[in-house]
């Protein structure tokens, strides 16, 4: 059995405090360590950054957490402008740039993300992860 949570926040960067804090507390609740929390705690800032920074500048965006008993997930929902996720490519991390990887720090901490994005829509970011040795 999963339960959910949805929370709305504002779309100013002082939430996403509250989005990681609440992000920590289901975590840990799940079982995750301190580690995959902090794991955790960093994709949903950079997901929820990312809602913040590209979606419509007033109203809010929408977290979906949804747990079981060895699964986390959180599903980041916006009203931005969308961008071809299609187009994605790997940053070359030998020449960074101070913008642009997100999605690749939350692939890296993740189990699984997956990302829907329609153009003047907005996009949901669905992020996952399972305790270890636990199926």
């Amino acid at each position: 059995m999963k339960d959910s949570i949805l929370i709305s926040l504002p779309l100013k960067s002082e939430y996403i405090s509250v989005a990681r804090l609440t992000a920590s507390i289901i975590a840990n609740k799940v079982g995750f360590d301190i580690e995959e929390i902090e794991d955790i705690k960093v994709a949903i800032g950079e997901a929820c950054n990312n809602a913040v920074l590209h979606a419509n500048k007033e109203g809010e965006f929408n977290i979906k957490f949804e747990v079981s008993e060895n699964t986390f997930e959180a599903e980041i929902i916006d009203n931005g402008r969308g961008f071809e996720y299609n187009n994605y490519k790997t940053p070359d991390l030998e020449n960074p740039k101070d913008h642009g990887l997100g999605i690749f720090i939350m692939k890296s901490l993740m189990d699984n993300v997956e990302v829907n994005s329609i153009k003047n829509i907005g996009t949901s970011i669905k992020l996952t992860k399972t305790l270890i040795g636990v199926q």
